[in-house]
Formats: structure tokens, sequence, C-alpha cells
């Protein structure tokens, strides 16, 4: 079976959305968002997430879970909110993407239809690279603003950036890619530059391949 271009920029869209939705349901349950280390004691260290918060020693690591939930900074509410709502977009987004490509073979799906699939695939996509991005860099930036903040005494320890916030970057890097690529090939033209609406009864549309078309009305 020969693809066409929108069904390859489909393929890399779906494997890009994929993995960052992959990334994503790991930046969630990391306890890494930001770490701490003692002067006092070198061998010990803090980490915290959005779930519990844990302490690193050498035979052994103690977790504990957060305190409840409306007692917990304004930027961890919200990040859990924003975080559990985009795994659901980006599998959303996946199934719908999945069932508009080429790749799903079902003769009764219209193009039209397929595309439209696509569009809001995308578009749920690209939705859940903001819900990852913005919970990411909202802690990101109240870790900095502790940590320069002049009214703690130098003394004090102050917590730093953890992996997952790296991480949930990356996440949200290739949700938004993915997105973005899954609107693109919706909106390609044919192969040959005309489009659907020009387009003979008898031309294939570019997004199925030659034996869908035939079967489909």
């Amino acid at each position: 079976m020969a693809w066409s271009v929108r069904g390859k920029a489909q393929l890399g869209a779906l494997l890009l959305s994929l993995l960052g939705w992959v990334c994503s349901c790991v930046t969630t349950v990391l306890p890494r968002w930001k770490t701490l280390s003692l002067d006092l004691n070198e061998m010990e260290t803090w980490i915290m997430g959005l779930w519990e918060v844990c302490v690193n020693q050498d035979v052994a690591a103690v977790c504990k879970a957060l305190e409840p939930f409306l007692s917990l900074p304004r930027e961890l509410q919200v990040s859990r909110i924003l975080m559990v709502a985009s795994q659901g977009l980006g599998l959303l987004g996946l199934l719908l993407s999945g069932f508009g490509s080429e790749c799903f073979q079902f003769h009764r799906i219209r193009w039209v239809f397929k595309r439209r699939l696509c569009l809001v695939g995308g578009s749920l996509e690209a939705s859940a690279a903001v819900t990852t991005l913005f919970p990411v860099s909202w802690v990101a930036y109240a870790t900095i603003q502790d940590f320069w903040d002049d009214d703690v005494p130098a003394i004090v320890p102050r917590w730093e950036f953890g992996d997952a916030l790296f991480l949930g970057w990356a996440a949200g890097v290739f949700l938004a890619l993915g997105g973005s690529l899954l609107i693109c090939s919706a909106c390609l033209g044919r192969e040959d530059g005309q489009s659907p609406q020009l387009a003979g009864p008898s031309a294939p549309p570019s997004c199925a391949p030659a034996e869908e078309s035939e079967g489909s009305f």
C-alpha cells in the first residue's frame, strides 16, 4: 500500500502525540518535581511531587503522601487538576486521530468525516500540550521565586528543579508538535493539487489509499 504525504504526516503526528502522552503520564506520577539537598547531611535528599514527598537516603527512600488537597499550595492544586486533564485530552485525541488517519481502514467512513476526526484529534492534542506546559512552568516559576526570596535566611536550604519538570516540558513540546502536524495534515490538499470539491467523483482522496476509495460512498 502506497502512503500519501497526508498519511506519512499523520503517522508522524500520531507517534509524536503518543510519545508526548506517555511522557506526560510519567511526569504526573513522578515525585521529582522539586528537589532539596541538605548541607548538613549530603547523603539525604528530599524530593517532592504532586502526590507525595520522599526522603532519599543511602539505604532506602521513605515517602509520605502530601497534605489534604485544600491545604496544598495553589500551584500544586492546579497542577494536579491540569495534569490529570491532560491525560484524558491526550488519550481522546489519540483515539480520534487514529480513527481519522490512513492507518485505520474502514470503507464506510467518509473522507470528510475522517478529516474532521483528525482536526478534532489534533486540537485535543494541542489542548493537552497546554494543560501540560502550564502547570510545569508554574511550579518552576514558584520554585524560582522561593529560591531567590530575600526574606528567607541564606542558611535555609532551597528547593530546586527536579527531573520531572524537564520531562514535562518535553512532553508538552511533543504533544504540541503532534497536534499541529495532525491539524496541518487535515488541511493538506490532494497529491495532484486539486481540492476535494473540484476533483471528479472517480478521483480517490489523497487521505485514503485507492482500495478504500473504491468501497466508500
